[in-house]
């Protein structure tokens, strides 16, 4: 038995990592806000780039923290976990494609996990009646590898 053959074992797992001009900005403000103490001090200039540097790096981290995965016959994108029975055939989008569906063709009630420096990314249906959510869109950079995570979570939940 395969490790992705077992029930508990992620067929699909991404993280929407923040991208490296993000840290690079993070690193600029943990300076700024040691130029902004320069004045009162070396000590105070010091935690100012220690302070400034924390916070600005925990924000980019918790922003790009968010997961997609398949698992167990289950799709969890960031906080929502919906089961692949209830989710209808994936689409995956272009570039241009997802823009589109996160502007003008854009649902309010429709479940989005975007991350506008993620090109890519993937509109699957909710089947569900008794759920108002007419689709998930998540940004992801491998729309084809979960798309296709998806089918076969899908087609093991049918057989199984």
């Amino acid at each position: 038995m395969q490790p992705s053959d077992r029930p508990s074992a992620p067929q699909y797992d991404e993280r929407l990592t923040a991208p490296g001009q993000w840290w690079f900005l993070a690193a600029l403000l943990g300076l700024s806000g040691g130029l902004v103490l320069m004045p009162l001090g070396a000590v105070p200039m010091l935690g100012g780039v220690i302070a400034a540097g924390a916070l600005a790096s925990i924000c980019v981290s918790s922003y790009g923290s968010a997961r997609i995965r398949v698992v167990a016959g289950s799709l969890v994108a960031g906080d929502a976990r919906i089961p692949v029975e209830a989710l209808g055939e994936p689409e995956v989008l272009d570039a241009r494609e997802a823009r589109a569906w996160r502007t003008h063709k854009a649902d309010p009630r429709a479940f989005m996990l975007l991350r506008s420096y993620i090109p890519g990314a993937l509109r699957v249906e909710v089947t569900d009646p008794s759920d108002p959510t007419p689709y998930v869109y998540l940004s992801t950079r491998d729309p084809e590898a979960l798309a296709g995570a998806l089918m076969r979570a899908r087609e093991a939940a049918v057989r199984g």
